[in-house]
């Protein structure tokens, strides 16, 4: 009865531990995941593939928060921001997260086995990508590139459960998403700047130094082109292009959002970015 009572009373902690109570993470993988499907798809997926992706998307999520606040189980005492995370402040082991890991990835598993044989594979890159992104801020100066592939990975399994080739538009979204995962969440480092300074962790925020803002322009820019590109080749209705045109709209909303580089704006632009890959999607739905 006690350890029932245990695991009920530490229910809020797994939950946290998942990030469950902030959706933003688990959306900002969601959307590009669905642009793929309905483009590898011409506008009508296979809706068993629809219902798999969208969990695959939140299990694999949770997995990546798992992992990485094992990594950062240390680091995360002396960031403002992250100091009440469950394993930062005690509230539960670290071998509880990664046994928690473990169960998320045989959740994954399962789901993959729902999906054709040939994307089996890729899921191997995928997995491998989520785990070792939390480590790369101690080793490199852009670990937001790593997490841009670690967010874009579910455009080829898309691809690859629809047998849909790796063409143009395949890797003009692909390089899309990997361009607005290195700016939006250079946005969010930008608000750990200042900490991560202080306790040596790298990141595309540090790196850029007094050209962040310019270099998040770009990539917003190439972003926006990119889908722009997609429209053409695609021949896409009307809706689509006005759907990226008010995307590049909420890109200007941020600029100006992170024009002091003030912490809580920065956090706030990044947010901000649910919204582009929502519009995203939206466009796409009436466009084909």
């Amino acid at each position: 009865m006690s350890s029932n009572f245990k695991i009920v009373n530490d229910l809020p902690h797994y939950l946290a531990l998942m990030r469950f109570e902030k959706p933003v993470g688990w959306l900002l993988l969601l959307w590009p995941t669905l642009w793929a499907l309905w483009i590898a798809s011409s506008g009508n997926p296979d809706p068993s593939y629809v219902w798999v992706f969208a969990l695959g998307v939140v299990v694999m999520r949770s997995a990546g928060c798992v992992i990485n606040d094992y990594a950062d189980r240390k680091i995360d005492g002396n960031v403002d921001r992250t100091q009440d995370r469950p394993l930062a402040s005690g509230a539960l082991p670290a071998s509880n997260a990664l046994i928690l890991f473990a169960l998320l990835g045989l959740v994954a598993i399962a789901l993959l086995l729902v999906l054709p044989m040939r994307v089996w594979p890729w899921a191997v890159p995928a997995a491998a990508l989520t785990i070792i992104y939390p480590f790369m801020k101690r080793y490199i100066q852009a670990p937001q590139l790593v997490l841009g592939l670690a967010f874009s990975f579910g455009i080829p399994m898309v691809y690859v459960a629809c047998d849909h080739p790796f063409d143009g538009v395949f890797w003009l979204i692909f390089i899309a998403n990997t361009c607005w995962v290195l700016a939006f969440d250079t946005e969010y480092a930008m608000s750990d700047r200042e900490d991560d300074i202080k306790i040596g962790v790298k990141s595309t925020a540090i790196w850029f130094g007094r050209f962040d803002i310019i270099i998040i322009a770009i990539l917003q820019t190439a972003f926006v082109s990119a889908l722009m590109a997609v429209f053409l080749l695609l021949n896409l209705s009307l809706t689509f292009m006005l759907s990226v045109c008010l995307v590049a709209g909420l890109f200007m909303y941020q600029q100006w959002l992170i024009r002091a580089r003030e912490r809580q704006a920065c956090f706030q632009a990044f947010l901000n970015n649910a919204w582009v890959g929502a519009i995203i999607w939206f466009g796409l739905l009436a466009a084909f």
